[in-house]
């Protein structure tokens, strides 16, 4: 096992722990309203009135958002296998091949919901139109997180792409 299956089995680890961490933290969307705030994830809906403690209920998902979420836990099966095969590497070189078309289709699979994502604005919660934020309301952290993943798996796919090379 060489230096750039090591780094690339890393940064498709870090991005698939970057995915986990964005789907798990309620952060996609945030309205910070001086009355109180709102955060809408893909799988909890938060909210602070006038200080109070937060409420957090899962939420209900318009069908843009399912997908999104579908591609996204596809896209963390895609690198978990990477990864995995990224450790085979170490014994059979040919899995580094497997792992680095794997880490593609996560990585298809990432951009994909990124594009679909932003389609499902326009719900109560957020008030805005298909790729359009309202100017009160902004991308939270868990968005930055998950864009992170797909630079992760991005760069993990160009250091795979040198592994395993006839030199």
């Amino acid at each position: 096992m060489d230096k750039l299956s090591v780094i690339s089995g890393c940064l498709f680890l870090a991005a698939d722990i970057f995915a986990i961490a964005s789907i798990a933290n309620p952060d996609w969307i945030s309205t910070g309203d001086s009355a109180g705030s709102l955060t809408v994830g893909l799988v909890l809906q938060c909210q602070t009135i006038h200080g109070r403690d937060r409420n957090c209920t899962p939420p209900q998902l318009p069908p843009e958002w399912i997908t999104t979420l579908l591609f996204i836990i596809l896209g963390i099966v895609s690198l978990t296998i990477s990864c995995g095969l990224m450790v085979m590497s170490r014994w059979r070189c040919e899995a580094s091949r497997h792992a680095r078309w794997i880490a593609f289709v996560g990585m298809v699979l990432f951009c994909t919901a990124a594009l679909v994502f932003p389609l499902g604005f326009y719900i109560d919660e957020v008030g805005g139109q298909p790729y359009k934020l309202p100017n009160n309301t902004v991308v939270g952290s868990s968005y930055v997180l998950f864009v992170l993943s797909i630079f992760f798996t991005i760069v993990g796919l160009l250091f795979a792409g040198k592994v395993c090379l006839p030199g």
